[in-house]
């Protein structure tokens, strides 16, 4: 205990030791030798936010990060900063960071608002709170001591000297003091500026410090003190109604100086209510409250809504002058199966979701999600696009099936705007949870069976609840199929990945010598063989070729095999799709009819009853539990092998 004690005291110690030596306080004299040190330290709002960004690092997308048919659309560069907390959106990060390097060197974009414009639960909330959330996490800035809106202290610094402190600082000075500064540095420092005591403060939502949220505000009860601040009116007793004293500059864009105000659902607010803020970043001033002129603020404003109200908005052409001061950066849902699975696991991981969940089941619910967000194309069904937006290889009678990715996203310019959110699937996950019982897993069968019944009792249009029915119902009830096939197949086969790599060993060696009208020679006798055609084409017609279609395969084969060695890379039995899908099909049907026999019959001889402990075991060592290996193994049997 007392050592617990120890480590606790220690922890906060040296928390309070490393606050302590973050802290500083001078004067503005000593404010500018720390300047001229690091020029980085008088940066604007962007240039922090974009340098906070870049100080988590950039690296190139690396191999197998990004599908390769992917690519040719994809952004060349991750972020580490947002790639951890958010997956399938690297064209949305890659218009961020540029709208924030951009504005970082004071163009025009540094006079705009960075709009984020996207379906419910597409993360654009999440996208401003992992910004806001860096500012919390980065080091303290310095400010004038006693300023309401913790403003820059080169203001301090008269206009007609600011060229040559530029010059010798390396910096850009922007900007003027705050009402309530300019009359402390006149009225309490004698207008000696370099007197005046400049410390560290940090950034902090909850305190308001450099960071403000604006939650939308019924239109018949705006105020804009709510952005610009009030006067104190138990002090117009004391001062006259001029004087800054009375001053209360306590509203979201003053609380946002040196940082970045959000605007939450911005479009429901009046228009007029618009104006402080396109004043504030368009002009970087907004208007004191009463007779004070207009307060300098150095802030990024970034707002996020629907795209229902944005299309509101825009169909009014009296909105113009604040439609050309926006950045629009749309943020659709994430498009591409892997990265679905990544969002749920990690949701799951954060949370105290402790049940077990077989595997696949995540992969099904993410189906479901990306099926409700895709268009209809007819050059290729949803499922096939869904597998090719995954980047997979889809084969049709034995050859990649020749559909681009850039293609099918150019015929659907809104793809993504619409479906199934994450928050719906995850309540899925929660009632197949509290459904489960005792058994405390949840399933592929179950899972869906809890999205059936939520899409039932959804107050979607019918044709939208008969669509996402009929994928669940029909769609991936058949996809499900074919995956747990060829789950109970690799538990039914004894090293599964062995014999499927011996077949295709096999399989090179007499379509090689099909090829090149030669012999095998036998691995195991060394006598030389004609190729066995029976063989290759009970491979071959696993995938529809057949007759003259199978010399063209074979060549197709022999082919991809020269030039991958040619290239040094090694050969697997998964790496030609084709051929990797002829195999698995082939060992499926080697054991179909043993698994249909082993699994649904009630009384087994012996050597059934060893062949269905054998597969018990592989299922429960592939992730499966007990209550899930049950429920799956009796859906095969009512649903997989019906006579």
């Amino acid at each position: 205990m007392d050592d617990t004690k120890k480590s606790f005291e220690e922890i906060i110690k040296t928390d309070r030791e490393h606050s302590e030596e973050s802290r500083w306080s001078g004067t503005f004299l000593e404010y500018l030798d720390r300047v001229k040190a690091d020029p980085a330290a008088a940066g604007l709002a962007h240039s922090r936010i974009y340098n906070t960004i870049i100080n988590h690092g950039v690296r190139d997308i690396r191999e197998g990060e990004i599908p390769d048919a992917l690519q040719k659309n994809s952004p060349t560069k991750v972020y580490p900063f947002f790639a951890e907390e958010f997956f399938g959106i690297e064209k949305v990060i890659a218009q961020i960071v540029r709208y924030f390097h951009s504005a970082s060197l004071k163009g025009e974009e540094s006079r705009q608002v960075l709009y984020l414009m996207g379906p419910v639960g597409a993360g654009k909330s999440s996208l401003v709170d992992r910004i806001e959330q860096a500012l919390e996490d980065s080091p303290p800035f310095y400010a004038i001591a006693g300023c309401p809106m913790q403003e820059e202290p080169l203001h301090l610094l008269p206009r007609h000297l600011r060229k040559e402190f530029e010059k010798m600082l390396d910096v850009h000075i922007e900007g003027d003091l705050c009402p309530v500064c300019r009359f402390r540095l006149k009225e309490e420092y004698g207008g000696q500026y370099e007197e005046v005591p400049i410390h560290t403060t940090r950034f902090s939502k909850r305190n308001r410090r450099g960071i403000a949220v604006v939650p939308p505000v019924d239109p018949n009860n705006q105020d804009t003190s709510v952005l610009i601040g009030s006067e104190d009116i138990s002090k117009l007793d004391l001062y006259s109604e001029g004087d800054p004293r009375v001053l209360d500059l306590n509203g979201a864009l003053n609380a946002a100086n040196r940082g970045i105000c959000e605007f939450i659902e911005v479009f429901k607010n009046d228009t007029e209510y618009l104006h402080a803020m396109i004043t504030a970043t368009q002009e970087k001033h907004i208007p004191a409250p009463g007779r004070h002129g207009m307060v300098y603020v150095d802030v990024v404003i970034a707002a996020h809504s629907n795209e229902a109200e944005w299309q509101k908005f825009k169909s009014d052409h009296t909105n113009e002058a604040i439609l050309d001061r926006i950045v629009v950066v749309k943020v659709p849902y994430n498009m591409r199966l892997s990265e679905e699975v990544k969002i749920y696991n990690k949701i799951i991981h954060n949370s105290d979701f402790h049940a077990h969940i077989a595997p696949h089941t995540i992969e099904i619910a993410s189906m479901f999600a990306i099926l409700s967000r895709l268009e209809p194309n007819p050059k290729c069904d949803l499922m096939t696009k869904l597998k090719i937006y995954n980047g997979e290889e889809i084969i049709e009678k034995g050859r990649v099936k020749k559909i681009e990715f850039a293609e099918l996203r150019d015929d659907s310019k809104r793809e993504g705007m619409d479906g199934i959110s994450t928050r719906f699937i995850m309540k899925a996950l929660d009632n197949a949870l509290s459904d489960s019982g005792e058994g405390n897993c949840i399933n592929p069968i179950s899972v869906r069976e809890s999205l059936v019944n939520m899409v039932r009792d959804s107050e979607l249009a019918d044709d939208v609840r008969k669509r996402y029915l009929e994928f669940l119902q029909d769609t991936l009830h058949k996809e499900y199929l074919e995956v747990l096939e060829k789950e109970i197949t690799k538990a039914f086969v004894f090293s599964y990945e062995e014999q499927a790599e011996a077949l295709f060993q096999n399989y090179l060696d007499h379509a090689e010598a099909f090829v090149n009208k030669g012999k095998v020679k036998d691995r195991s006798t060394g006598e030389e063989l004609l190729p066995d055609e029976g063989f290759l084409k009970s491979i071959e017609e696993q995938i529809a070729v057949i007759g003259s279609a199978a010399e063209g395969f074979r060549q197709d084969v022999i082919s991809y095999l020269w030039s991958s060695t040619r290239r040094g890379v090694s050969v697997k039995y998964a790496s030609y799709e084709p051929l990797k899908q002829a195999i698995e099909k082939k060992l499926m049907s080697s054991v179909r009819e043993l698994s249909r026999i082993v699994t649904s019959a009630t009384t087994r001889d012996e050597e059934q009853s060893d062949k269905h402990n054998t597969m018990l075991r592989n299922l429960l060592d592939s992730g499966y539990c007990k209550h899930c290996v049950d429920t799956v193994l009796k859906y095969a049997s009512n649903n997989l092998w019906k006579d």
